[in-house]
């Protein structure tokens, strides 16, 4: 049988060419910068909630610490400021992305170890100032990371670039989780009564992991900052509507540098959404409202419940990670077979209702078994929300405001539910385990809704895209 010329060559194997791909030395690379990125979230939240339960704090307090998160939510008002501001001396012997990279990392070492080194029970406003500085400067690396992500590599490669950058922060994840864990309760004389000396050296262990990050940074070449011709046309003739007005030197420069950097990403997505823009950023601030305030109290229940630091490092934060990334696969999966807005859908209904094993859990008590099982169907769960909220927000962005665009999102996303969440502690305390986790439940029935009223043909078929798997929002 003879073969056409047209036909592909079949010498290489598919499977062998698709993995190459992550021989690509920046692909190998974000799998280090994912690390970097991963680590510090949990030492500022779950990790030191557990800390702080330990050594007495009291929940209410713990609730409100929790407000330190709050720094991710609003990341969206200093990124225009990191995608375009140049840092003196940094910026001319590393590039633009390079140099907040590294600025942010080093910030971050040194924060956490002026948390390694401060007991909450002696001086807990130092070492809420210690987390807030964490928590700025990770939010700061992320900005900086995703605008590297984007401009690293073309278009074909950047699936590759995310799958690294997933594996290295939840690798991460798990090691600021159960391996902070495991360095406290290894150097801990005994598990019954508080002591600073454990947290103290697992923090500092935390602080040299940044410098995987910090190396990585180092290596790495700068990418080149491509502009679009549409991009270039919007910005050259706003300054001259400026000019035009009667601007000129410092003035017309500063006015023209703050147009294109701060308003226009903002104005972009109002334009190509206008009305339906609000409904969007409605569903964004509250899709992961369930997880984030129930997540905020679930060290201090695994703690009071009468689980040790062991069990729930190996459960929670290794068997529950590990199930989130299958979650992850699943929705993907689920995404490419049933659309994105049916998946969300999906992921919304399986977070809330999943929060109800909570509470037959907190009926059980000190039941490892029953601590795998709902761990395990909580963090699948969110694993598939978290995968097709994913694609819905890559769906929305405008590629020449991406950094800037999806800085938006994000902090949208996390600015509601972290505030409610800094009011648990409170909660738990007046009505019990079980009311709480009841709660966080029902507050996640709104979001049906509105992925409902966000997944009409009218809002898929904006800006006459007949293809609405073409903006994600099938």
């Amino acid at each position: 049988m003879s073969v056409s010329k047209n036909q592909p060559h079949r010498d290489t194997h598919p499977w062998l060419a698709a993995f190459k791909v992550y021989t690509h030395p920046r692909v190998i690379g974000m799998l280090f910068l994912g690390f970097s990125a991963g680590l510090p979230l949990l030492l500022v939240l779950g990790t030191l909630s557990f800390w702080l339960s330990e050594a007495g704090i009291e929940r209410a307090t713990i609730g409100h610490l929790s407000w330190v998160g709050l720094a991710y939510g609003f990341k969206f008002f200093w990124s225009p400021l990191v995608d375009r501001l140049p840092l003196p001396f940094l910026t001319a012997r590393l590039g633009r992305r390079r140099a907040w990279l590294l600025l942010s990392q080093v910030c971050i070492a040194l924060a956490l170890l002026g948390m390694a080194n401060t007991d909450p029970v002696l001086n807990l406003t130092h070492m809420v100032f210690f987390a807030l500085a964490v928590a700025f400067a990770s939010a700061t690396q992320d900005i900086a990371l995703d605008a590297y992500r984007i401009e690293a590599v073309e278009t074909e490669k950047q699936g590759a670039m995310a799958a690294t950058y997933q594996a290295g922060y939840r690798i991460a994840m798990i090691t600021a989780g159960a391996g902070a864990l495991w360095i406290a309760a290894a150097v801990d004389p005994s598990e019954t009564t508080y002591d600073f000396h454990p947290w103290q050296v697992a923090y500092t262990v935390m602080a040299a992991l940044m410098a995987v990050g910090i190396a990585t940074t180092l290596i790495i070449r700068e990418p080149e900052k491509q502009f679009t011709s549409a991009t270039l046309e919007r910005e050259a003739s706003a300054r001259e509507k400026f000019s035009a007005a009667g601007l000129s030197g410092k003035t017309l420069t500063v006015t023209a540098w703050l147009y294109s950097a701060v308003l226009s990403p903002f104005v972009d997505f109002v334009q190509r959404f206008k009305w339906q823009a609000l409904l969007i950023l409605s569903l964004i601030a509250v899709y992961r409202i369930s997880d984030v305030v129930m997540g905020v109290m679930s060290n201090p229940f695994y703690q009071e419940m009468g689980f040790t630091k062991d069990e729930v490092a190996t459960v929670s934060k290794v068997y529950g990670v590990i199930m989130t990334i299958a979650g992850a696969a699943l929705g993907g999966i689920l995404t490419a077979r049933i659309g994105v807005m049916r998946t969300l859908f999906l992921g919304a209904v399986l977070s809330a209702a999943t929060n109800l094993l909570f509470v037959w859990l907190a009926g059980r008590g000190h039941d490892v078994s029953a601590l795998m099982f709902t761990v395990s169907a909580d963090n699948l769960s969110a694993g598939i929300a978290a995968s097709a909220f994913v694609a819905y927000l890559s769906g929305l962005t405008n590629q020449a405001y991406s950094a800037t665009q999806y800085a938006l999102f994000t902090s949208v996303m996390l600015l509601l539910p972290k505030f409610i969440a800094g009011f648990s502690g409170e909660f738990v305390d007046a009505y019990g385990w079980a009311s709480f986790f009841t709660g966080t439940a029902m507050i996640g029935a709104p979001v049906l809704v509105l992925v409902w009223l966000a997944g009409r043909d009218d809002l898929a078929n904006l800006n006459g895209d007949e293809d609405p798997d073409r903006r994600g929002l099938s």
